[in-house]
């Protein structure tokens, strides 16, 4: 418990000199700032001097508490300097823990007159939560085994960690990739016409696969097709697992069954809804295609950038954005949703079913990367689209319930669990807000968020009255 006590102290630190070299470069809102960092370090200080003696023994229960409880005191803290800038309670959390969990969903308007240090404030929140989440995936969540992310670990981190010699090397390396690309992106929108503030706040928020703007109308507001594709690049480079990257460097391996499947779903919804987009409106082919890959990438890697209402677009699209924001991005990257890797375990597992049924007295074992798939995985995964599917269906009659439409309360419901951002609908749909929304559906949203960054289960364990009798 002492460790687990000692990381928050910590994160609360960081979160506190991250907040003090806001104040120190944008002095239009220095003294919120730097009210917030004194707070925040002089709790983080006090929290991590109580604990820093104490030496117990780090076990499986303290790992789930360490997961779940970091991310709670990040939003926490990001929402300090919100609150104290002028928004509620409630709305600072909510954008605090929409930034943490990279969803990017917003109850923020007039966001081109927002003060700069506030914009780069949710920006660097979405940044942090971004490596923070790989970090998760790689070092924690396999190790909980929820979901079937211990196959992540054997596809992946396992394979880094022999090419790089140790985690440690590993870890810094992925940080290093995150870091060069994040500065890539913003020199790309710099070229593209941007302000050096513009690039580098719309850089956190694209590698991160978070979403927020420096403007109401997002990456719409600049109406360049170059700055749209270079967005449409940089979502699907976070959205791809870190350690294909490291694989792909060290060695020039590029082979990746869930990177190959998620690429090729995304070609297939991008053709299909290009050939809707052009049968449909009177938009040039090209046109069609570069907004069409533009939104498509923004929702499955749930970035949630928008150019323009696709929900606009008839019905068709309409679904296909609904189904895009349920599969997500890769395992091991930014991207939130449930996974490219789980919806190929899944169909495999499937499969084998079916042709078992049809054959029963064949032997059918599914398998991924070329490796049987191990039975913990499969009930990992089905658990996991279990509680996903509950989870769902409670929150949106929960939304429902308090007076939203269908659309708002479905759509918003899922866009919180994948950490999308938009919704579908006038109200929260990609040329809406959140901020209308009352504060009870507000923190429902929040949960929502959290459940879903941290892939539900290891939240709903910590709900378990037998885990607080094992961790006592």
């Amino acid at each position: 418990m002492g460790f687990v006590l000692l990381t928050n102290g910590l994160a609360l630190i960081l979160a506190g000199l991250l907040m003090a070299l806001d104040a120190a470069i944008f002095p239009d809102t220095a003294d919120v700032f730097m009210t917030a960092s004194i707070v925040t370090i002089t709790l983080g200080a006090t929290l991590s001097a109580a604990t820093a003696a104490r030496r117990d023994e780090l076990r499986t229960v303290h790992t789930f508490m360490l997961t779940g409880t970091v991310w709670l005191t990040a939003a926490t803290a990001g929402a300090a300097p919100l609150t104290l800038w002028g928004l509620s309670p409630t709305d600072a959390f909510f954008e605090a823990m929409s930034g943490i969990t990279t969803t990017g969903s917003t109850v923020m308007i007039g966001l081109d007159a927002t003060p700069h240090g506030i914009l780069m404030w949710r920006a660097v929140l979405q940044w942090i939560g971004g490596i923070g989440f790989i970090v998760t995936g790689i070092a924690l969540l396999p190790i909980l085994k929820v979901g079937g992310m211990q196959l992540f670990r054997t596809e992946s981190s396992e394979r880094g960690e022999k090419e790089l010699g140790s985690a440690a090397r590993f870890a810094a390396a992925t940080l290093w990739i995150y870091v060069v690309l994040t500065m890539a992106c913003a020199i790309t929108y710099i070229a593209g016409g941007m302000t050096p503030f513009e690039a580098i706040a719309h850089a956190l928020t694209t590698l991160s696969t978070g979403g927020y703007s420096t403007s109401d109308g997002s990456i719409g507001h600049f109406g360049s097709g170059f700055l749209e594709w270079s967005a449409t690049l940089f979502m699907l480079s976070g959205a791809l697992p870190f350690a294909w990257y490291i694989r792909a460097v060290n060695r020039r391996i590029f082979r990746s069954e869930q990177v190959a499947a998620f690429v090729a779903s995304l070609a297939a919804f991008i053709a299909l809804l290009t050939a809707w987009r052009i049968a449909t409106s009177n938009a040039a082919p090209l046109d069609a295609l570069r907004e069409v890959a533009f939104n498509v990438v923004s929702v499955v890697t749930t970035t949630g950038f928008a150019t323009t209402d696709y929900t606009l677009w008839g019905p068709l699209a309409a679904v296909a954005f609904l189904v895009l924001t349920a599969v997500g991005g890769c395992t091991g990257s930014t991207a939130g949703g449930a996974k490219m890797m789980r919806w190929i375990v899944f169909y495999r597992a499937a499969n084998s079913e079916v042709r078992r049924v049809h054959h029963p007295h064949g032997v059918f074992v599914p398998r991924y990367e070329g490796r049987p798939i191990a039975p913990d995985v499969l009930s990992g995964v089905v658990s996991f689209f279990t509680f996903y599917v509950l989870t769902f269906w409670v929150m949106a009659f929960a939304l429902s319930f308090l007076g939203l439409d269908f659309s708002t309360s479905v759509s918003g419901a899922l866009t919180a669990l994948a950490n999308v951002g938009p919704g579908v609908g006038p109200i929260i749909g990609p040329s809406g807000n959140f901020a209308t929304l009352p504060d009870t559906a507000k923190w429902i949203l929040a949960f929502g968020m959290y459940l879903g960054r941290l892939e539900m289960l290891t939240i709903f364990v910590l709900l378990t009255p037998a885990f607080w009798r094992e961790a006592t």
